[in-house]
């Protein structure tokens, strides 16, 4: 039985809605970012880092949620097109999707707001660093918006895939900070949203009772 450990946060979203795409059965352990259960020794017996989410599936452990979506939907996800075959360059597509939503947007925009916003208790305050990344997000951003204008309504064209799950959790975060998404942005995430696989995957990634505990 797939495990995973891990809800609350736009990351862990991405792996409970690939599940869903694919109509895995599986077991949600709710841990929650900050909360001291990911830095308890069974937890970094999983995942030395001490962050979620993390899948365990047999002996495999896995975590980074791209990782994660990627290795689901090759795994699992048969003729369903939610990854190009390994070696076609459709897959070099969709890697580079991949690494750059992850890098781009999750890590060097949204991450950085994350810090020095929600998290500056901890990590500081630093109003041009939040500055310059709203800029960079607003930058990067465009990028994809522009590939959708061009080959969409998807990422990768005509079929919905692992980068489309990326591309909407960076934008569901954007939005958490207030960020205002362009038009075309706006519309994609609403229709991804629209997806019943995405509704299932928030009501089991924000749980009330886990969110009440994070806020308490």
């Amino acid at each position: 039985m797939i495990e995973v450990y891990g809800v609350g946060t736009a990351r862990t979203m991405r792996v409970h809605w690939m599940l869903r795409e694919l109509g895995l059965e599986h077991v949600v352990h709710p841990v929650l970012s900050r909360s001291g259960e990911t830095q308890q020794e069974g937890f970094l017996a999983l995942n030395p880092r001490g962050k979620i989410p993390v899948l365990r599936d047999g002996p495999l452990e896995l975590a980074e949620s791209a990782a994660i979506v990627g290795y689901l939907a090759e795994r699992y996800g048969g003729d369903r097109g939610l990854i190009p075959p390994a070696g076609s360059d459709a897959r070099a597509r969709y890697d580079q999707w991949a690494f750059f939503l992850m890098t781009e947007l999750d890590a060097h925009s949204l991450y950085i707001l994350r810090r020095h916003g929600d998290l500056a208790d901890l990590y500081g305050e630093a109003p041009q660093a939040l500055e310059a990344a709203r800029d960079y997000f607003r930058q990067q951003a465009a990028v994809a918006a522009g590939e959708l204008r061009e080959r969409g309504p998807y990422l990768m064209g005509e079929t919905f895939t692992g980068v489309d799950i990326l591309l909407t959790s960076c934008l569901d975060w954007a939005a958490f900070t207030g960020e205002t998404l362009d038009a075309g942005l706006a519309g994609y995430r609403e229709v991804q949203a629209g997806r019943p696989a995405y509704a299932a995957a928030a009501r089991a990634n924000f749980p009330p009772e886990a969110m009440a505990a994070l806020q308490a």
